[in-house]
């Protein structure tokens, strides 16, 4: 598919931007970046870094028929997925977020989930979810709560810097939630 990466100066200007959800009615899963990257937000879409597994691991694990690229992310809605942030600014990296975006940011994404109810709520990256929703004890795998509603379901962050899980790895953890959402 053809895609023009944006130039280093476009990345740097993303500094602060936000980029739409991808959501509609009856999700099977939300999925819920931490904030976007500099490049997500120069190019519009979500997990569009190269680098990033989001999109390799969703296809690996059977939530999609192929490998999508993040330029096809509206397909997403028609097979019940969806993806929104905690946060919505975009920045360099998600340590730069402050503890209060966090939860601020938390309490919009229950809004948002009880909005939209989806079938779960898959947040990815277990360190933020800790912060966002007061959650110290929380692991990777099904939450004993909800959200606005929904069950949770807390993802490692697929980011090329989360050096903890390899793409199987990460691809198996999608596959538990893909199996559990389908049970």
């Amino acid at each position: 598919m053809p895609f023009e990466k944006p130039t280093a100066a476009e990345v740097a200007a993303a500094a602060g931007r936000t980029i739409p959800d991808v959501i509609g009615p009856d999700l099977l899963v939300l999925f819920s970046g931490i904030n976007p990257s500099l490049y997500s937000a120069a190019t519009g879409r979500h997990f569009a870094r190269p680098g990033n597994r989001f999109w390799p691991a969703l296809h690996r694990s059977g939530f999609t028929p192929r490998l999508l690229h993040p330029a096809e992310q509206f397909e997403l809605p028609a097979m019940g997925l969806g993806i929104t942030n905690v946060v919505a600014r975009a920045t360099a990296r998600a340590d730069e977020l402050t503890p209060a975006e966090l939860v601020a940011g938390g309490a919009i994404l229950a809004d948002l989930a009880a909005q939209w109810r989806p079938r779960y709520l898959a947040v990815l990256g277990v360190t933020a979810f800790r912060t966002a929703f007061g959650r110290r004890s929380a692991s990777i795998g099904p939450q004993e709560e909800t959200i606005g509603g929904a069950p949770v379901w807390v993802l490692p962050n697929p980011s090329g810097l989360n050096a903890h899980f390899q793409l199987d790895g990460l691809a198996a953890e999608f596959g538990r939630l893909r199996y559990r959402v389908l049970a």
